[in-house]
This record gives C-alpha cells, structure tokens and sequence, in this order.
C-alpha cells in the first residue's frame, strides 16, 4: 500500500486497457486509454519545460460548459518569470508517425489533461470553480500558495484578474491548427465526424520517463466547503488518492466493462475521484453529457448513448431526474448495475422512488475532502443489504463512533464519526489550531454525529453544529428532511435552525413544491405534526422556488438559514464563524 501512486495505478491502466474507451467528449470524439496517457504525458514535459516541477501549486480553472475548438495541438503561451516561452506542438503517435489530431475539444477534457499533467510532474493540482468572484479566487490561489494559473485559451476573467493582482503567472492551454499540413483519416467516434490530422515536430518526453511519482508526492489541493468558518486548505497526496480511487474500485467492483457520464464538476472530489478517477484507474469509460453539463432533458439518452451501468450524484441531481421522470418519462431507461448517492443525505422515500422508477439498487455512500472522498457505502446487491437511511459500512479504512473522551461507543449510541486510513489527509495547510481540533485520540475527527446498528451500518445524525438545539433537546435536521421528503407534494426540503430567545434555537425549513402543486404552511405543520414528536416540529415554513446551494449541488443550512430569515429582518440573521 505504501508504494501506491495514483499516476502508477493510471499508467498501469494505460497499459492494461490500452485500445478501451476512456473518455468520450459529448459524442464528437473518443478517447482510449493510451492516446489519454500519451496526451497527458506529453502536457506534463511542456509543464517541466516551463519550470513546474515537485511541491509547485497549480491553479486550475476551466469554464463549466461546452466551447468548440478548430485545433490540432496543444500549445501552451506561458510568459513565467518574464521569460516568453513558445512550446513545441503535441506528438500524438497513435495516429500514426509524428501525427497529431483534429477535432472538437472540450474545456472538460483541457481541464482533465492538464490536471493529470500537473500531477505527472509531481507538482500539485488546484481545481477552482470558475464561477468565483476575482476576490474569491484571490483568497484560493493565495492560500494554496499557486506558483501558475492555467486556463482555457479566453481564461477566466475573475481569475486572470486575481492571479494578476498576486503577480501569479497565467498560462493558457487550448488546442491549435496548422492546416497546411493536415491530411484526413477517420478515427473510433462516437458520431460520425470526420477527423483531420498533421505532422508535427519532434517533442523529447525524457524529462517525463525519468520522473517517478512518489506516494507522498502532494497531489491535489481542495478546500473544504466550510459549515460555519472559512475554507480550510486538505493537502491531499498520491497515495490518499491511490487508496481512494481502489476503494471506491473495489466496493463497487468496477471493470473495463463499466461506463458513467459525469454530471457533476470536476473541482470536488465527487465527480473528480468517485466519477472520473475511479472509473480511469479501472479501464472503464467516462462521458461529458452532450449539454456539457448536467441536464435532465438530455441525461437518459446520454446515459444509453455511451452505454452507461451506474452514475453517481448528489440528492438534488436525483431529485431533478425524477421529477422529470413524473412529468415527461422517457419510453424506455437503460439496465444500471446501480446508482449511486453521495455528497449529502438522501431522504429514504426518494431512495425508494429512484429504485422503484429506474429499476436498480440505490446505494447511499458517506464521504468528505479529507478522508479523499469514500469513507463508507452501502455494498452491491450481492455484498449484503443496503439500508435505506443508512450511509452502510466503512469501506478500505478504520471507523469509530467516539465520545468527548475518545471512548469507543457500543452500537445504537451516538458519538461523533471518526476514521483513519491511508486515504485520509495529514492535517490542514498551515491551520494548526484546525489540525488540533481535528486530530485527537488517534483519529480524525469528521464532526458529524452518528451511530453503528447491530449489523455495522453507519446512520448518520448531522454535523455537530449543524444539530438544533431547542431548549436543551437535540433534533437531527436530516430527521425533519426525511419527514417533508416523505410529503407527496413537496420536491425539495431542507430543515435549519434559527435563533429564539425563549428556546435558545427553534426549528424552521423551507419547501419546494412538485410542479403544478399547491401546498401551504398549514398542510406541511400538519404533515409534520402527525409525523414528528412535537418540539421537532418546525416552527416557521418558507415556501419558494429554489434553494441556494453550492457549486456541486449541495445544501449548506448555515446558508438557507442565513437566506431566508434576511426575508423578514436583517436583525435577526443569525452569524456563523468568520
């Protein structure tokens, strides 16, 4: 275990699966698995020709939808160290001596290569959310410490703004022509787009082979999304990634014979290592949806265009497909192995609607930036049960539920979720007072609340400060979201808690109707009344339209909370943290 590296595990695969399917861009181009290692490696020689070299940061940061290249290789205009640098074009040998390729490039694929590059070199990749403010991403590329920016060839605004106020050199990837020396010839595709290649020059890949990545190489550096505090910085290394990606590999035993669409980004660790990663390392294959991003309308017929047997999402991805589902089904759904829920937790009655609706087991799965994405999941079907309002049982790392004294506690009782593992980070960048507070006993300290039933399976309460306090009784707001969930006419729910002088805390939520429904506050306190003890009962219904969350579709209630009780009086907006 030791010796892992996630490029090792990669160039194994490359070599393993070399003519399979990798990736597919929107139905315009495949690629196999080689042609990717053979792109990535040569990206990486530009990067160490361009000074990137092991512990470098860099920052990366693509638009979230689909741009159409005219391009045949990948040049990268890098001004660093007020040096200007014109790289050598890209030698693609699978298509023949000194070729490279012509075709529709997408900023999904640009963003994989280059972070598979980054790492290659033994530097450290950033992904950000190109959707920042300037002031956002100055906070982000500053306290990872980037030494380069890359962006697509328009860049990122906010971006190149920010890097250029922190004197952060800017480099662009993006794909060129030279059309005067292309010739056609037809390549695999998943339509029937005709690709044109040309002759390129040399490009020595030496500084690449002579590179061995180690497994404590830094390879990825993330931010937690931070319930009530500011983003903390998880430095996370090849082998956490490593001894992810075999995890999630292994519980879910994924093959060459298995194929996703990604439909979440590709700048957190769910759609990064649990979509993407995992499914490289095992010789399966990884689709960008035909809109570029997720899209309902589209989704299923993605799904049976790349012959897709599992996808993973967060709850209100699953949410969103089967309210289409109730309005417009599809004639027919492809036969899935098993989709999978992660991220956030799902309500059991929109488990049992997925499954009875799309005809395969729904497997719950608890994960976290620290611990590298998977702590725990429901197994296959043929593994064992899987246990609706379950998070199932700690796959490839130590689990305990701890009390304040670090005592271990006997099953049915709560405490709070601790693990520790080769996947699991070291500690914070540069916050020890976080890295104290995290590490005690042994283990880490993932701040939610839970407990183990009789057969192992891991339940979760909610995050220690995310429970409502009313009067000295702890509610569980996953508990109440499961109780509106439950309500036919009620699409989305999310329960929180607000101030009170009287009780300390009182309970609140907010509601989205199902479409063409109406439902008031009276008809939700009554549902909730006949479903909840008493002091669990919200106390005040927001109805609305939306929900305010995050970039990957999570629902932070410290955010909801602070939305909508600024709709009655700025007074009374609770302050969480800095």
């Amino acid at each position: 275990m030791e010796n892992l590296s996630l490029t090792g595990l990669l160039k194994r695969t490359a070599s393993e699966f070399s003519d399979r399917r990798a990736i597919s861009a929107s139905g315009k181009f495949d690629l196999t698995h080689a042609q990717l290692q053979e792109i990535v490696d040569h990206a990486a020689s530009l990067l160490i020709a361009s000074g990137i070299g092991h512990g470098d940061v860099v920052a990366l940061t693509f638009p979230n939808s689909v741009e159409v290249y005219i391009y045949i290789y990948l040049y990268m205009r890098y001004k660093f160290l007020k040096a200007s640098f014109s790289l050598p074009p890209l030698p693609l040998g699978f298509l023949g001596n000194q070729t490279v390729i012509f075709f529709f490039f997408f900023f999904w694929l640009q963003f994989v290569v280059m972070f598979l590059a980054v790492i290659r070199c033994r530097a450290t990749a950033a992904p950000l959310n190109a959707a920042y403010t300037a002031e956002e991403f100055e906070f982000y590329i500053s306290d990872s410490e980037s030494k380069l920016l890359i962006t697509s060839q328009d860049g990122v605004h906010s971006a190149v703004t920010a890097a250029s106020k922190l004197g952060i050199p800017h480099v662009t990837a993006t794909l060129s022509v030279e059309a005067d020396t292309t010739r056609r010839i037809q390549l695999s595709s998943s339509s029937s787009s005709t690709v044109v290649v040309a002759s390129a020059g040399d490009s020595s890949l030496d500084s690449v082979s002579k590179l061995v990545n180690d497994p404590s190489d830094v390879a990825l550096f993330l931010h937690t999304s931070g319930t009530t505090s500011r983003p903390k910085g998880v430095p996370l290394t090849q082998l956490n990634l490593a001894s992810s990606v075999l995890n999630i590999k292994s519980v879910y035993k994924l093959t060459e014979s298995d194929s996703t669409v990604i439909v979440l980004p590709l700048f957190h660790v769910h759609g990064l290592i649990a979509g993407l990663l995992s499914s490289l390392v095992a010789g399966a294959a990884v689709a960008l949806p035909a809109a570029g991003r997720f899209s309902a309308s589209t989704f299923w017929s993605d799904m049976f265009n790349y012959n897709a047997t599992w996808y993973t999402a967060v709850p209100t991805i699953h949410q969103i497909i089967l309210d289409r589902h109730l309005t417009k089904p599809e004639p027919a759904y492809p036969k899935l192995r098993f989709i999978r829920s992660c991220s956030a937790s799902l309500a059991p009655s929109i488990l049992a609607r997925l499954e009875e609706s799309f005809g395969a087991p729904v497997l719950e799965a608890y994960a976290m930036t620290e611990a590298s994405h998977l702590m725990a999941s429901n197994p296959l079907p043929e593994d064992g049960d899987h246990k609706p309002g379950s998070v199932g049982k700690p796959v490839g790392q130590e689990m305990a539920i701890l009390d304040v004294n670090g005592v271990v506690q006997q099953p049915k009782v709560n405490g709070e979720v601790c693990i520790r593992g080769p996947n699991v980070t070291k500690g914070y960048k540069n916050n020890p007072e976080a890295n104290k507070a995290a590490f005690q006993f042994g283990w880490f300290h993932t701040g939610d609340v839970g407990f183990f039933d009789e057969d192992g399976y891991l339940h979760l309460v909610g995050r220690i400060k995310e429970l409502i306090n009313r009067g000295g009784e702890k509610i569980s707001p996953i508990e109440v979201d499961a109780v509106l969930l439950s309500h036919p006419d009620i699409a989305q729910a999310v329960a929180f808690g607000v101030p009170d002088d009287k009780y300390g805390e009182e309970i609140n939520c907010a509601i989205i109707p199902r479409e063409e429904v109406n439902i008031d506050e009276a008809e939700v306190l009554r549902f909730c009344k006949q479903n909840l003890a008493s002091f669990k009962v919200p106390k005040k219904v927001f109805i609305t339209d939306s929900l305010p969350k995050t970039a990957t579709g999570k629902i932070q209630r410290r955010i909801v909370a602070e939305h909508f009780l600024a709709q009655i009086s700025t007074a009374k907006v609770p302050k969480f943290g800095a």
